[in-house]
């Protein structure tokens, strides 16, 4: 691919955009572990109580937390590699704009998915300082949890750049949201142990990239770093491997007519 460090001049655009409006970006995931652990944590953790998390008892919130952080590192990636960058891309023109620079596809592709796995850090970190007030968190192994969000962000950057590249309107965004997004979110093993779903169920959730994200950033707020640990983050290597040139090219496609 044609690919340079110029890249960052994209990245740096959003993050000059970004910085004029961060108070109200900061507070989806500043209010979001506040609102699930009051809801789920408290109302729903008396009901379930403690659970065997491999060969380990803990409390359900403990269980609940760090799947929290998961879920906003694959919705703040994906959710700015959709919308936000099909809003620069077809009404705003700004795609077209820097085509008319020394800018490469490659380069305004790679910069858009770079700024979506760094909004995925920007809300990680918040998210864990906010759970870290109410212990359920472990360190220093939690520290893992954020260049786990470099990677993951830049998995679910890469999905959602692809389904940018393919849909014609932006309401059709529905579709990725529900075939793909609700179903990891639901089913992904965030609220409750994938154990419990049929064995055709779980062989599904294991395609899941959440699934994988989840066990990984739970190890690590958990504390324990074993083969699965390592395991998922080379599932979510392989599948930004993967996805990231296809989105490339499918974006490549699409603008370049």
């Amino acid at each position: 691919m044609n690919l340079s460090g110029r890249f960052v001049r994209v990245w740096q655009r959003n993050l000059i955009v970004y910085r004029q409006t961060w108070k109200i970006s900061f507070l989806p995931p500043l209010l979001e572990p506040l609102l699930y652990l009051a809801a789920f944590g408290v109302g729903l953790s008396g009901m379930v109580g403690n659970l065997q998390y491999r060969g380990e008892e803990i409390s359900y919130v403990e269980y609940l937390a760090p799947s929290l952080i998961a879920i906003n590192i694959m919705n703040s990636a994906f959710f700015e590699n959709t919308y936000s960058s099909f809003v620069r891309m077809y009404y705003q023109k700004m795609f077209d704009g820097m085509m008319a620079t020394p800018l490469t596809v490659e380069e305004i592709i790679a910069g858009e998915i770079a700024w979506g796995a760094t909004k995925s850090v920007i809300g990680t970190a918040i998210m864990m300082v906010v759970i870290s007030l109410f212990g359920l968190l472990r360190y220093p192994e939690t520290l893992l949890i954020l260049p786990v969000s470099v990677l993951a962000g830049l998995a679910f950057g890469s999905l959602g750049m692809f389904f940018t590249g393919i849909v014609r309107n932006i309401d059709l965004f529905n579709l990725p949201i529900f075939l793909f997004i609700t179903p990891m979110f639901l089913f992904g093993g965030t609220f409750f142990p994938i154990d419990a779903l049929p064995s055709w169920a779980q062989t599904v959730a294991l395609a899941f990239p959440l699934t994988h994200l989840v066990n990984v950033v739970r190890d690590a707020g958990l504390g324990r770093i074993g083969p699965d640990f390592w395991w998922g983050l080379a599932y979510l290597s392989i599948f930004v491997v993967f996805f990231f040139p296809v989105s490339v090219r499918r974006m490549r496609q699409r603008l370049i007519k």
